[in-house]
């Protein structure tokens, strides 16, 4: 028996859950937010009920002891010293890592020189680790990467029609994100199937805020949607997704921007945002739906475009498709989207869906295909966390 702390830290916030394992029963869970705010807030559960409190939390390092001292307030351990070991997701790990690696200086150089992919995450993760070293000197760390599930691509996936040099000298290629989401709900699904995942062809849907579509070929991921960066691939909550390259110089040159304003303008001003006026967040584009705004119609035909042109290019690509699944918030939960694209889809794709049951479906397990149908279609709440702590165990053999 040993407890495993996995940590998936952003550029101001810090999510954690401990495990105790390999019962993989979850002891706490939390969040730290805000972090290096004016104000930040700390929310832990202790049995069943959260208990947040409003905190400045200056940096990481802040937000760690504060998590490690509320594990020892609320006896959810005894000590410290009963946790054995962390994980801790990292968004970009270029070419360098397919698989999660026990953490040592070179593999910390390694992600810092990678920064530059992922200027808002890898940072923050290394600010995070080493908040954690200092606090926890005496256990191993894992690094599990977003990026590793998809270094099985080939180059005819992975690589952009750009000067090769680009990809030689600069690392310019596509690495995809989501891979840790992706990986679980795969092997999940395989599961309820009753089938080895490596005899299966599925496509995964992560759909949330930050969403991508990824095609796995018996276990293995063959293509992606996400780019370079998150930045790339289908319509997300403020991200552009993938747009026409000269839409970049045209709207510099009209607005006069420089790069770093360009990019604000697709990260954070683009997607369901930019297209509604209204909101990042589907359930608030539904809502106006619902009232009648012509934009929010406007926003979720785009979406639910975006997402099938991706879905029918991957499925041409695998040749055959065994299951679809969808995880993550909008993938889990939105029950009105969901049956949009598989209404899309199911004719071209032989689906058969249970749309009475679809609607009651949200935040859990459930095959929603009927048996007639040529795909099984899965709604499969994703678990990042728990691939983290299993990697951790099994790489610091714990």
């Amino acid at each position: 028996m040993s407890k495993v702390i996995s940590v998936n830290s952003g550029s101001s916030s810090l999510k954690f859950q401990l495990f105790d394992m390999p019962s993989e029963e979850v002891l706490t869970s939390g969040l730290a937010e805000r972090i290096g705010q004016k104000m930040g807030a700390f929310t832990i559960k202790v049995n069943g009920e959260k208990i947040t409190k409003e905190i400045p939390l200056p940096d990481h390092k802040a937000a760690v002891d504060l998590l490690l001292q509320s594990l020892i307030d609320y006896k959810i351990v005894g000590d410290l010293e009963e946790i054995q070991g962390a994980g801790h997701r990292i968004v970009q790990g270029g070419p360098y890592f397919d698989q999660s690696v026990v953490v040592d200086e070179d593999v910390v150089n390694k992600v810092d020189e990678l920064a530059e992919l992922a200027p808002l995450h890898n940072p923050a993760h290394l600010v995070c680790y080493k908040a954690f070293v200092e606090a926890l000197p005496h256990i191993g760390h894992v690094f599990v990467f977003d990026t590793a599930f998809h270094q099985t691509m080939s180059a005819e996936s992975y690589l952009f029609p750009v000067p090769y040099d680009w990809y030689t000298q600069y690392k310019i290629r596509r690495y995809g994100a989501h891979g840790t989401s992706h990986q679980y709900v795969n092997k999940r699904a395989a599961e309820l199937m009753g089938k080895d995942v490596n005899d299966l062809n599925m496509l995964t849907c992560h759909l949330g805020n930050g969403a991508s579509i990824t095609a796995i070929k018996n276990g293995k991921c063959v293509n992606t949607s996400m780019g370079l960066t998150p930045l790339g691939g289908i319509m997300m909550g403020t991200r552009s997704g993938d747009i026409d390259p000269t839409v970049v110089f045209y709207m510099m040159k009209k607005l006069n921007c420089t790069p770093d304003e360009m990019d604000t303008f697709l990260n954070k001003r683009s997607g369901m945002l930019g297209v509604s006026g209204i909101s990042s967040d589907a359930r608030d584009i539904q809502a106006a739906v619902d009232e009648g705004n012509e934009r929010a119609k406007l926003t979720v035909d785009l979406y639910t475009n975006r997402v099938i042109n991706v879905i029918g290019g991957y499925y041409m690509q695998l040749g055959h498709v065994d299951a679809i699944v969808f995880t993550a918030g909008l993938g889990e939960n939105d029950t009105i989207m969901r049956e949009r694209i598989l209404k899309h889809a199911e004719e071209g794709m032989g689906l058969s869906i249970d749309y009475e049951l679809n609607a009651k479906i949200r935040g859990e397990e459930c095959l929603i295909s009927k048996p007639d149908s040529k795909i099984a279609v899965y709604v499969i709440p994703t678990n990042e966390e728990l691939v983290i702590a299993r990697d951790t165990v099994r790489l610091l053999n714990l």
